[in-house]
């Protein structure tokens, strides 16, 4: 007697391979069997005659970590297991939610602010103890969990703008070995951001020594992705290279028109690097925008000091004068790490109609929600520039835009697909669901969309080409060895889908929608959805340590 049995199942075991027919039988939150099972029941029966049973999809870039600390994230995270997500992996971009230094808390706070569904709780200082406090309020989906460059370096010395003395960089290697120790599956950074913006190559290079004796991941949100994308690319495989260690290009891209025809020049960089022995890969948002914080588009001098010290500046005419022209002027170049340097001007490469705001925090101005920057400017009869500052100024910097112009536009995926279509590109959504605000589509739609508009539409590559980008190869990437694909033994996460109707039904301007196609998920065994309709009070997940026995 099983568990769950799922009956006359098209199986796609997330290897590559093609799809066979097939029961599954689950006992104990694991694959027990694969095969035609005959008389074996299960307490639990889904018939998925004519559906593709397939393993859980795993994220592997994904900005929940604040959220599931909520103990109601199951509500607000409910999308991601819509859409046949089962495993998170978090801590992406340089933010993560530990360790946390008290005399820098409140720099933290305001620096992932646009990631929290409220208030950050006070359950935890180290990473470790932020991994038991998930254990012990339980979480709806199974954690990844990376450690941040951003936390760890605002633990030693906050927003400065400066180089690292020796003794810090010891003291910010001792707290990476340590959350290594007590889980993490690597490192990321988010060297577009303050404050990874500040750090020079050296810095992350020394830091990311850590990781080697561990096998752990070094996974990068890059410093630019339009005049510095090539350099950029190059930094993160030395990373990996100079380690000895998988280094991870997170969600690749070409910002804005001029720089798509440098999409070629990146992946052969990639290729170049695996030629060469270095475990280089990347992952890829499956849209034409991306979705981030509005401080984004100001330059890294303008950020010194944090959230804190931008709003000073803004506040002072003169500096705002200087801010303005050089969002208008400046052109990023390499290095862009030393003062005055600027890795990606975000406004120069994609042009003020293509920021659109998704979120801000005060009820006055929630009806700029799902507006770009140049039609609230428009309406104003004042310039973009200055819509962006007031806004900032208004929310204390707790604002979230959309960003049009990622390897593409809409109607013209050229770009996105020569990404998406490669073998070493893993789908992932990067979307930040808070309760809060516009979401970005791919917090509904990811990987439908994988299935439904790149496969079946455009026939980008098969079915069971699509279910390995979003199952076994962010899990090999991640080194996952239980997850990710439907063997004996594995832990059974699993998705049951329609493949003539699996579909992402969201559009930009009205994203919250449920996709097609999605009917069944299973978390350890536990059905997380069950005919389309997620139980958000379901608490199935693990939080899955590095070097632990679920891994």
């Amino acid at each position: 007697m099983f568990d769950v049995v799922i009956r006359n199942g098209r199986v796609v075991d997330g290897t590559g391979n093609p799809w066979f027919p097939a029961d599954l039988g689950i006992s104990d939150g694991k694959i027990a069997a694969v095969g035609r099972l005959g008389d074996g029941r299960g307490e639990l029966e889904i018939d998925a005659t004519d559906r593709v049973v397939a393993p859980g999809f795993i994220d592997i870039h994904s900005h929940s970590d604040f959220v599931l600390a909520d103990s109601t994230h199951g509500d607000t995270l409910a999308p991601f297991a819509g859409q046949g997500i089962t495993t998170l992996v978090t801590g992406n971009c340089g933010y993560s939610p530990a360790p946390i230094n008290p005399a820098t808390r409140a720099q933290l706070e305001s620096y992932t602010t646009f990631l929290r569904a409220g208030d950050l709780p006070s359950g935890w200082t180290g990473f470790g103890e932020y991994l038991d406090y998930l254990d012990q309020h339980g979480t709806m989906f199974n954690v990844v969990p990376l450690v941040a460059h951003g936390a760890l370096r605002i633990h030693e010395v906050g927003f400065e703008g400066r180089q690292l003395t020796p003794d810090e960089r010891t003291r910010m290697r001792d707290q990476l070995r340590k959350a290594l120790e007590e889980g993490a599956w690597g490192l990321s950074s988010g060297l577009l951001y303050a404050p990874g913006i500040f750090a020079p190559p050296e810095e992350i290079e020394d830091l990311a020594a850590e990781l080697e004796p561990f096998g752990a991941l070094y996974a990068s949100h890059i410093r630019g992705s339009s005049e510095t994308l090539l350099p950029a690319t190059k930094e993160v495989i030395r990373v990996g290279e100079v380690n000895g260690v998988p280094a991870q290009h997170s969600h690749i891209e070409a910002f804005g028109r001029p720089n798509w025809p440098k999409i070629d020049a990146i992946i052969e960089l990639h290729e170049g690097a695996r030629e060469r022995g270095v475990d280089s890969g990347f992952d890829v948002i499956p849209y034409i925008a991306a979705n981030t914080t509005l401080l984004a588009i100001f330059p890294p001098w303008a950020l010194a000091g944090g959230v804190d010290g931008l709003l000073e500046r803004l506040r002072d005419n003169e500096v705002r004068a200087r801010i303005r022209r050089s969002i208008e002027e400046d052109v990023p170049g390499w290095p862009c790490w030393t003062p005055g340097g600027w890795p990606h001007n975000l406004v120069e490469a994609t042009g003020w109609q293509n920021v659109s705001i998704m979120w801000v925090e005060s009820e006055r101005n929630k009806p700029l929600e799902g507006r770009s920057l140049a039609e609230i400017g428009d309406a104003r009869g004042v310039h973009p520039f200055d819509v962006a500052a007031d806004l900032v100024l208004e929310e204390n910097g707790h604002a979230m835009a959309l960003y049009f112009g990622v390897s593409g536009e809409l109607e013209e995926e050229a770009g996105l697909e020569k990404l998406l279509r490669h073998p070493l590109g893993a789908a992932e959504s990067d979307a930040i669901l808070t309760g809060r605000g516009k979401p970005h589509p791919a917090a509904y739609g990811t990987f439908p969309r994988v299935l439904g508009h790149f496969v079946r539409e455009r026939r980008l590559f098969s079915l069971e080409e699509a279910v390995r980008k979003s199952t076994s190869l962010p899990a090999q990437r991640v080194g996952l060895r239980k997850r990710g694909t439907l063997r004996e033994g594995n832990f059974a996460d699993v998705v049951v889908f329609d493949p003539r109707t699996v579909d992402d039904r969201t559009t930009y301007r009205q994203p919250s929608a449920a996709p097609a196609g999605i009917e069944h998920v299973l978390v350890n065994g536990s059905p997380v959805v069950r005919d389309g309709v997620v139980d958000s009070a379901a608490r199935a997940g693990q939080v899955v340590r590095r070097g632990g026995p679920d891994a």
